[in-house]
């Protein structure tokens, strides 16, 4: 119970990477705010998960690609749980299409739901930090989108660097104040946006040629997510983990000149 009576908020918590982190800091001992567009039936089921575990879960609905709605969304959280001690940041939108055909508003919506929204979020969420004092924890979800330059992802790639990037920053200003600021970069997970991107068939055979013989989990990253919020990593700032199972290590199979 690394995070006994700590108060956590997680955007993006119904499905996929948000719900395992959601999940995962409340077997920790986290009280969750779980916070996803709307109060949809999944949103539902993980509050009561996180209650079923013997811990306090509030759902906050809220669009959290505006900044309006991100105040209210932070100021709700806060109201129910009394505090905050962990933002997990998971706001996230991405089309896919080649880059001489992308559409401009698609790129600006990518730009504003990945990175904006991470700002907007990180930022509320240091200022109540700094105030209440005693220090916190900020963990931004990116992706292995910020290191390589995947094809028809010009948004999502830009966006999710700029997330990586923009964390360091923040960590720096935060220091002083003992807000951890770091970044986890999940490899190929598996959650319903892959599955209804590539298809099962795609992906279970993509999943067995990984160097670790099968794809993410979106507890795998909640794990990361425990250990960055708790007191093991308070000498870890301005860090990013990369969670991928091997994921960059494929290109080790060959030499540098493809024949190895």
């Amino acid at each position: 119970m690394k995070l006994q009576g700590k108060k956590a908020l997680v955007t993006g918590a119904a499905r996929g990477i948000g719900y395992g982190c959601a999940v995962e800091l409340a077997r920790a001992g986290a009280d969750v705010a779980v916070n996803d567009r709307d109060r949809s039936p999944e949103a539902e089921a993980v509050v009561a998960e996180i209650r079923a575990l013997g811990r306090q879960a509030e759902l906050i609905d809220g669009d959290v690609f505006e900044r309006a709605s991100c105040e209210q969304v932070m100021a709700r959280a806060i109201e129910a749980l009394g505090r905050l001690d962990i933002l997990v940041s998971n706001p996230a939108y991405s089309r896919r299409a080649p880059f001489l055909e992308y559409n401009p508003d698609t790129f600006e919506k990518v730009l504003r739901g990945t990175l904006f929204g991470g700002f907007h979020m990180s930022q509320l969420a240091a200022r109540h930090m700094v105030e209440r004092g005693g220090g916190g924890k900020i963990i931004f979800i990116s992706s292995v989108h910020d290191r390589i330059a995947y094809v028809n992802s010009v948004a999502y790639n830009a966006a999710k660097a700029g997330v990586t990037h923009m964390a360091m920053t923040i960590a720096a200003e935060l220091a002083p104040h003992r807000i951890n600021v770091n970044v986890i970069e999940p490899g190929w997970i598996e959650t319903p946006g892959e599955y209804a991107t590539f298809g099962r068939e795609a992906i279970q055979a993509a999943a067995a040629a990984l160097p670790w013989g099968r794809m993410g989990r979106p507890e795998d990253i909640g794990k990361a997510a425990v250990y960055l919020a708790s007191d093991d990593a308070d000498y870890v700032t301005g860090t990013a983990l990369l969670v991928d199972g091997g994921f960059l290590l494929r290109a080790a199979g060959s030499g540098a000149d493809g024949l190895a």
